[in-house]
């Protein structure tokens, strides 16, 4: 493990920390809440502190002195409290206040503080739980546990409350393969959102990598290493969702917190010194520099070592390949490859960004899972009634035109990102006005539909129409070849009232008001998807294709987007299922053959 950030053993206590345009660096140590500056010496582009006690425990931060010249990329102010880089557990959540960004406001009572680690138990290395082909359950821990009846009050809103029966009850009834965490990271709002009354839910704006949120987890990481225990008990994995592309230290008026105070080299510039925005959120992490990778990698081995966890989702993943381009063979995926902790875990990209030629779908490693919007899209448009079989069977059958003969499609109707599956059928528009940016924020294109009606109704055919189109979908979904992945609430008909774009909404579960009968459709899907074995993962790859009536597709069907509906013939006549879809009566039928 990395030298950085802070070690204590045998009675003393060790600091690492890098600054190679600092002049100066001070140590604060808080204790009963007095401030002790200790004064660091210069190791190269370190500095460093050894203190002759044990502080583990003991919450510290940084202070650095330097020029201030935001322009030249110096950002160094002493009044500002810098969190370690390498943090794993911080005093409290962010607060977002402008004296972050103002030069020469001390900033010691307001950012939060890392708190020295004492010794980490190990937790088992083990194979994952997760392999290709199985179910992603994709869930937002705050969201998912805050109204759940059978969790108690305490408990809400926590990493804990995963490894509760009635959770675990759950996740085994939709058989889970893994559930992905949504960042579980600590993280800041946006400085845009508190003046509108609205707080980040989601977390994907994080200061530093490690430090987990102290309101999700205040048990910190052991709270997370017993949670994923249980899970694996219940032969569940865990993927963590990472956001290693950006941090919240956002743009040039963003604040100084973390890496921006010690050594802004981090961040991607452009040839005339400004900020890349990669990330569309004010600065993006260069990982074309070492020590950006080592910072990544060190990140994952933590969270491998010290807490069990089975693999991770990228978010905005071709940053991490940027240099300043996307490069299919950038150094940081040799570096996981060979990592004796990495090489054999879960890594799902999305493979997207928002810069140039930041669409990467199918061009991630091997061995990378990746994010198939191509799937979402084209099977919402076949069902919308405007996209051709043949796109479908594609999709279905694992998008060889995208990943060729070997398949590493994770297929999703819906992700946190964008309608709710049940939305998805009940709207034509977006609807973010609460969002506070005038409707213009999220995606324009959603291939949505809304049955004649836009967002709620209480017309029972309405309701039956969309009921209907839900279950068509996740049908679908739960047939196809490849990793399959489902967002919380999507089994059970939550809505997010149009909202497409809804991190700075809380819109939990709610689990007393839900879609039993939905659930239960899903339920028999993973059922049967699950008693297929590793063979489900290819289901609709071999086999052949007609007509209801039994009669051969033309290539016309095949591209008619009117084809009323086909029979998927399994090659091998002892597979477990087989299916047929007819897009006017709104079904899959899936069923036995023998």
């Amino acid at each position: 493990m990395s030298s950085y950030g802070a070690t204590s053993e045998r009675g003393r206590t060790q600091f690492r920390v890098r600054a190679p345009l600092a002049s100066a660096l001070w140590l604060c140590l808080f204790e009963d809440e007095h401030e002790e500056q200790v004064a660091m010496a210069r190791d190269g582009e370190d500095w460093v502190a050894d203190i002759p006690r044990d502080l583990a425990g003991v919450a510290y931060g940084y202070r650095s002195e330097g020029d201030w010249s935001p322009e030249q990329g110096k950002w160094f102010d002493p009044a500002k409290l810098i969190i370690d880089p390498y943090a794993l557990e911080l005093d409290r959540r962010f607060e977002h206040s402008p004296a972050l960004a103002k030069f020469g406001a001390d900033t010691g009572n307001i950012v939060p503080r890392a708190l020295v680690p004492g010794t980490l138990p190990e937790a088992p290395l083990q194979a994952p739980r997760f392999t290709p082909g199985g179910l992603v359950y994709e869930l937002n821990v705050a969201g998912f546990t805050a109204l759940h009846p059978e969790i108690p009050e305490t408990q809400r809103g926590t990493i804990a409350a995963l490894a509760l029966p009635a959770v675990l009850a759950h996740l085994r009834k939709l058989h889970v393969s893994a559930i992905e965490l949504m960042p579980i990271v600590a993280w800041i709002d946006e400085r845009h959102l508190p003046p509108l009354g609205l707080a980040n839910h989601w977390g994907y704006n994080p200061v530093v990598p490690m430090a987990l949120d102290p309101g999700l987890c205040p048990g910190g990481v052991a709270e997370l290493r017993d949670t994923v225990a249980v899970l694996h008990a219940a032969g569940i994995g865990v993927i963590l969702d990472l956001v290693l592309n950006h941090t919240g230290e956002s743009d040039v008026q963003g604040g100084v917190l973390s890496l921006r105070g010690l050594d802004d080299s981090v961040y991607g510039k452009a040839p005339d010194g400004t900020l890349i925005n990669d990330a569309g959120c004010g600065n993006t992490l260069d990982f074309a520099q070492p020590h950006v990778r080592a910072l990544a990698l060190e990140t994952l081995r933590h969270f491998v070592l010290h807490c069990g966890v089975d693999g991770f989702r990228f978010d905005l993943a071709p940053v991490l390949a940027r240099g300043p381009g996307f490069d299919p063979k950038a150094p940081i995926f040799d570096e996981i490859a060979g990592d004796r902790l990495l090489a054999d875990r879960v890594l799902i990209a999305e493979p997207w960004d928002i810069g140039p030629g930041g669409y990467q779908l199918g061009n991630f490693p091997p061995h990378w899972l990746e994010w198939n919007d191509r799937y979402r899209d084209d099977v919402r448009r076949f069902w919308r009634g405007d996209g051709p079989a043949n796109v479908l069977a594609t999709r279905m059958a694992g998008s060889s035109d995208i990943f060729g003969p070997h398949c590493r499609s994770v297929n999703f109707l819906a992700a946190h990102d964008g309608f709710t599956l049940a939305d998805t059928v009940s709207y034509e528009h977006r609807h973010n006005f609460a969002n506070g940016e005038d409707n213009r924020d999220g995606h324009s294109e959603n291939f949505i539909w809304n049955n004649g009606v836009e967002g709620p109704s209480d017309n029972p055919a309405m309701l039956a129409s969309r009921q209907a189109d839900q279950r068509a979908l996740l049908a679908t979904l739960f047939a196809s070849t490849g990793t399959i992945m489902l967002t919380a609430g999507d089994e059970c008909g939550r809505s997010q009232h149009g909202n497409n774009n809804a991190y700075c909404q809380f819109v939990p579960l709610e689990w007393e008001g839900r879609d039993l009968a939905l659930e239960e459709f899903v339920a028999s899907l993973a059922a049967m998807r699950a008693a297929c074995g590793e063979g489900m993962a290819q289901f609709s790859r071999d086999g052949s294709w007609t007509g209801i009536g039994g009669k051969p597709l033309t290539e016309a069907d095949w591209n008619d987007p009117a084809l009323s509906g086909f029979v998927y013939l399994p090659a091998d006549t002892s597979a477990a299922l087989g299916f047929e879809v007819d897009r006017i009566e709104r079904r899959v039928s899936i069923h036995a053959r023998n």
